[in-house]
């Protein structure tokens, strides 16, 4: 994983171009659709990056906008780069590619997660403890793929280019036991090494903040170094999760990190939290001063 560009990105780079070329040359879908023979919610998934264009599209949507020579063949090789294969390709059936394709090609990645640590963060016995929990209808080789891919997607996080990440963690993450006492306590210090890398910052939001602007639920937001490929925001949910690229959404996203992380515990406060709870665990304290009825 040594190399972060990815087909994902540039295939979505491409798309907007395409976008832009044609409402330059005040073409419509339609007319693009009926000169190439296809239909044009064909033409619309490869303007939105949803779908690959092979490199002959590229050249004739490009001779039908009236762009010849060198522009035009950049723009047949980047749809040529945008068909490869990334190095999650083999898992497809076990996570969502374009995610991962997303976060190759970051430059930063903030988050915010109420429930479990973060792929990026995961040690393997968590993750399969998480897994197993979350998805009992899965096979056990599935479990190993999922496994698999978090493992190579933590590279970006120690490699000579690595992602920028800051994540806010909600005081549920590291209450709960995932995987028992041993691999929970392991996992928390896995947070406490991660912390201490020059390009990772990790909070705790406390439940003493109460009610916060993260309610809604779990997101991502991911940011590209290179001034055309727009940042995105990834929100999850049960079946898998939301891409949002609109720059009121991105905004919106952007104002509610901002409000959690201002509510959470400083980072190195939350670092020294997290140290702590690797001792003395939080459920354990729970569990012997709490009676059920």
């Amino acid at each position: 994983m040594a190399e972060r560009r990815s087909p994902t990105i540039r295939r979505r780079r491409l798309g907007a171009e395409l976008r832009r070329l044609r409402e330059a040359a005040e073409v419509t879908i339609d007319v693009v659709a009926e000169q190439l023979g296809c239909s044009a919610s064909k033409i619309s998934r490869i303007e939105t990056g949803h779908t690959s264009a092979t490199p002959r599209d590229v050249r004739d949507m490009l001779g039908i906008y009236g762009i010849v020579g060198t522009q035009s063949e950049e723009l047949v090789q980047i749809a040529r780069e945008a068909r490869q294969k990334g190095w999650w390709h083999p898992f497809s059936t076990v996570l969502t590619g374009a995610y991962v394709g997303f976060e190759q090609a970051a430059s930063s990645l903030r988050a915010y997660e109420q429930q479990v640590v973060p792929g990026l963060l995961q040690t393997e016995e968590y993750a399969k403890a998480m897994i197993r929990g979350a998805r009992p209808d899965i096979t056990a080789e599935d479990v190993e793929q999922r496994v698999r891919v978090r493992q190579t997607r933590q590279s970006l996080l120690s490699q000579d280019d690595p992602i920028d990440l800051w994540v806010v963690l909600d005081e549920a993450v590291v209450s709960r036991p995932v995987g028992g006492d041993a691999v929970m306590c392991a996992q928390l210090e896995r947070l406490v090494e991660a912390a201490d890398l020059p390009n990772v910052t990790i909070q705790v939001l406390p439940f003493e903040a109460g009610a916060h602007a993260g309610m809604d639920g779990t997101f991502s937001i991911l940011e590209f170094p290179e001034p055309g490929d727009p940042d995105v925001v990834y929100a999850e949910n049960a079946t898998g999760g939301l891409f949002l690229e609109k720059s009121d959404e991105l905004q919106k996203y952007s104002f509610i990190f901002d409000y959690i992380r201002a509510a959470a515990i400083r980072p190195e406060e939350s670092v020294a939290l997290l140290a702590k709870l690797a001792k003395e665990p939080l459920w354990r304290r729970r569990k012997s001063g709490f009676e059920w009825t």
